[in-house]
């Protein structure tokens, strides 16, 4: 509201504001706030002081907010750095008066169909955001994302995961953003494919491929969580997934290029990573069970989180709500859900689906299409009648599956969680 107020009044007062020589900006579908999180813990912990909007509010408004926050009456920002999540649709608001130092682009995909269309749409209005005086870290595995840099003379590091034992060689999603060039709409190749249309591709037309990355994890073991990078430094993972191994190198390459010891960003890192991952754990009755943050309208974020539990290695309960679809406009469209791969429930550790909240039936619908066993679905359409079920009647290792705008619900309910 500050930001709000203040922009009606002044509409450059952005433009107003002595602000730092670091200015770093994170944009993309997935993982925005997971990324500037890490980051603002890597360059507090090498002695920055970092002004950020750490908690979303990566609107317009939200960002003027957080920039009046930190100024004095003389307009001079008190911090050393401004690390920014701005929204993919927004930026090019942003940064008619911000101009990032450092830009870092993490990946585009379907994500809010209402507000964003398709990735090719939001990959215009990010062209529309890109100044000249800022360097681009952009993710290499994302042909749409890396494409940037071919269209753009800006300074640019790529950052990626290179080839390893969970690769896939063809696209196992119901649809493939990767299938055509994102510079002349020619057919693509992949030599292998990390998930969806992340991975190592070429143009069959033009040649834009895949480029080689400044930073990158050269081996990565899922099972026991731990990955290196550039071929020596090692982390550790407190959600064991290729996904959130793409979060973590963004934040090491934003702490490389600000030249932090490299001793100093591993334990970093690490810390953060072992204390605070983006999953929950939360306590019902003598349960416990696990949290997985998975974006409404993003079948990428819903199929990360399936692969995990399905892959757990132990029998499963899993709680799915779909109360409220989203936070910030109301829509009632349910089509997203036809984009996520729920025939991974099929696996044989998957032992009984609660599904619960009001768009219920749509989801049952989606599963028995999906071919799952109609009779290990439970459906409820209270949330707290579902979350009485899961503590009486689950089975083996709880998991719960909602967005940030139903997730309070869930947290509500349960004795405790961290």
């Amino acid at each position: 509201m500050p930001g709000k107020i203040a922009l009606k009044i002044c509409p450059d007062i952005l433009n107003r504001i002595r602000l730092p020589e670091n200015i770093i900006a994170v944009t993309g579908s997935n993982g925005k706030t997971s990324t500037v999180e890490m980051i603002y813990h890597v360059l507090t912990d090498a002695g920055y002081r970092v002004a950020s909007n750490r908690e979303g509010s990566n609107q317009i408004e939200g960002v003027t907010t957080l920039i009046i926050d930190h100024c004095n009456l003389r307009g001079r920002f008190r911090a050393d750095i401004l690390l920014l999540e701005v929204d993919e649709r927004y930026a090019k608001h942003v940064f008619r008066y911000i101009v990032p130092k450092y830009y870092v682009i993490n990946n585009l995909f379907r994500d809010q169909l209402t507000r964003n269309g398709s990735p090719e749409f939001i990959l215009e209005e990010i062209k529309r955001s890109i100044r000249d005086d800022s360097t681009l870290i952009l993710n290499a595995d994302d042909p749409l994302v890396a494409s940037l840099g071919r269209l753009y003379e800006n300074k640019v590091y790529y950052f990626g995961v290179n080839e390893n034992q969970y690769v896939e060689e063809e696209a196992t999603g119901r649809y493939d953003d990767g299938h055509y060039c994102p510079l002349c709409k020619s057919k693509m190749i992949y030599e292998y494919r990390q998930f969806a249309h992340i991975g190592k591709y070429k143009c069959l037309g033009c040649g834009f491929e895949r480029p080689e990355p400044d930073f990158y994890i050269s081996d990565i073991d899922l099972q026991s969580g731990r990955m290196t990078i550039n071929g020596e430094y090692h982390l550790d993972l407190a959600y064991h997934t290729i996904f959130n191994a793409y979060n973590i190198l963004a934040a090491f390459s934003i702490g490389r290029l600000l030249d932090v010891h490299v001793d100093s960003l591993i334990d970093t890192l690490n810390e953060f990573l072992i204390h605070n991952g983006r999953i929950k754990r939360f306590k019902i009755g003598s349960k416990t069970g696990t949290l997985l943050i998975s974006k409404h309208e993003n079948s990428v974020s819903y199929n990360r989180n399936l692969a995990y539990i399905t892959n757990y290695g132990k029998d499963v309960t899993l709680l799915l709500i779909v109360e409220d679809i989203s936070r910030k406009y109301f829509t009632s469209d349910t089509s997203w859900l036809w984009d996520i791969d729920f025939e991974m429930l099929n696996a044989d550790n998957i032992k009984m689906v609660i599904v619960a909240g009001q768009y219920l039936n749509d989801l049952a619908v989606r599963l028995e299409n999906a071919g799952v066993d109609m009779r290990k679905i439970v459906l409820r359409k209270n949330v707290d009648s579902a979350i009485a079920y899961l503590r009486y009647e689950g089975i083996g290792e709880s998991f719960a599956m909602t967005c940030f705008s139903d997730e309070a619900k869930l947290l509500k309910e349960v004795e405790s969680y961290e």
